[in-house]
């Protein structure tokens, strides 16, 4: 058994939207490519869902001319309140996460959790920051602009 301590990433965010529409502007791979590991000044060159348990997923952006991938394999989909996959950078070793979305008057709330390894502790900021950032991606492509 092991004793490392996973380093735990969490992030909430509400959205004006229903929760329906938030939960599928993850797995529709046209939606998803306009927020979804996209960078201000990258471009995205390859976005595919597979939405489905055991399917996969991937988002390659370009990068000042590097390709930057990020997959995943979705372990479950509970349409519209969760979403569990897991997550690999750049060949970086696959960490869960889960993507837990409940309704609100006017809306819903997300509240997404990564779990990462105990060797990656010091990206902990980075990573939820970058998560803070999408989810901001995504309040635009909602139609909702910035917080």
């Amino acid at each position: 058994m092991s004793t490392e301590t996973k380093v735990t990433v969490r992030v909430t965010r509400r959205f004006d939207a229903a929760p329906e529409r938030v939960f599928d502007a993850w797995l529709d791979a046209g939606t998803a490519r306009r927020w979804m590991f996209a960078t201000e000044t990258g471009q995205m060159v390859r976005a595919e869902t597979d939405p489905r348990v055991g399917g996969r997923f991937v988002f390659v952006d370009r990068r000042d001319g590097r390709d930057v991938e990020h997959v995943g394999e979705y372990a479950a989909i509970e349409r519209p309140r969760r979403l569990d996959f897991s997550f690999s950078a750049d060949g970086s070793p696959p960490t869960p996460v889960t993507v837990e979305i409940a309704p609100r008057e006017g809306g819903c709330e997300l509240t997404l959790t990564h779990e990462l390894h105990p060797d990656w502790a010091d990206y902990a900021e980075r990573t939820e920051a970058g998560w803070k950032k999408m989810l901001d991606g995504l309040a635009a492509v909602l139609g909702e602009g910035r917080p």
